[in-house]
């Protein structure tokens, strides 16, 4: 019972900002038009050049990826901030972590699931086979959620402060390189006949690294901000 008790905490925040970014859509849209502008940009300027394209496919995504998964952190913790929910939060008998969790969770369905669909129909301007596409969407599937686990402790870090996105970015983005490196390492390593076994066992490594000890880390810097 006391077990079901945390999950209930963990599900009614998961399902509350659902419903807040359900009424914000334009914040999911921009995120995605941002991907989307991003990634297409690209082809046009380097031309049509297939094994340029075919090369230069796993990073562009990938970063693209990334910037587009960062335009939404400030706001992770920043509202419920702004309207008292956060002490509320704090106060709550409910473990922080696990609400954490349920927010990153939350934010993960919001702009880094899409991310994920999309994928493959933007893989086609580069000329990607269709196994190297599913590579490429398995390593985002297994890679996003990293990048809204890292970027929970960032925000959770900058809540409150100004020029809290920047700071934010400063202090993500050089934690989510190694997500990055694997990530695109993988649809590399297939292009190039090699297994993509050891890329995957690694971003999946450091994606239950990041769901056993990110949410309660970010909780952690929630209550030293909050002080």
């Amino acid at each position: 019972m006391k077990q079901q008790a945390w999950l209930s905490g963990l599900f009614t925040v998961l399902q509350r900002d659902l419903r807040v970014a359900l009424r914000r859509r334009s914040d999911t849209l921009a995120t995605l038009i941002f991907f989307v502008m991003v990634v297409s940009l690209f082809p046009l300027g380097v031309g049509p050049e297939p094994q340029l394209l075919r090369t230069m496919a796993p990073g562009v995504l990938w970063v693209a990826a990334m910037l587009a998964s960062m335009l939404s952190l400030p706001r992770l913790f920043a509202d419920d901030h702004s309207d008292g929910t956060l002490e509320q939060m704090l106060l709550s008998t409910h473990s922080l972590g696990l609400l954490v969790m349920g927010k990153t969770l939350a934010h993960w369905m919001v702009s880094g699931l899409p991310l994920v669909v999309l994928s493959p129909v933007l893989a086609l301007q580069f000329d990607l086979s269709a196994t190297a596409t599913g590579v490429l969407a398995l390593s985002l599937l297994l890679g996003t959620p990293l990048l809204s686990l890292v970027g929970s402790i960032g925000a959770a870090l900058t809540v409150g402060l100004r020029g809290s996105s920047v700071l934010l970015s400063l202090l993500v983005l050089p934690l989510t390189i190694p997500v990055l490196i694997f990530g695109a390492g993988a649809v590399e390593a297939h292009n190039a006949g090699l297994g993509v076994a050891g890329h995957f066992s690694l971003l999946g490594a450091l994606l239950i690294v990041g769901v056993m000890s990110a949410p309660w880390v970010a909780a952690a810097a929630l209550r030293i901000s909050m002080e």
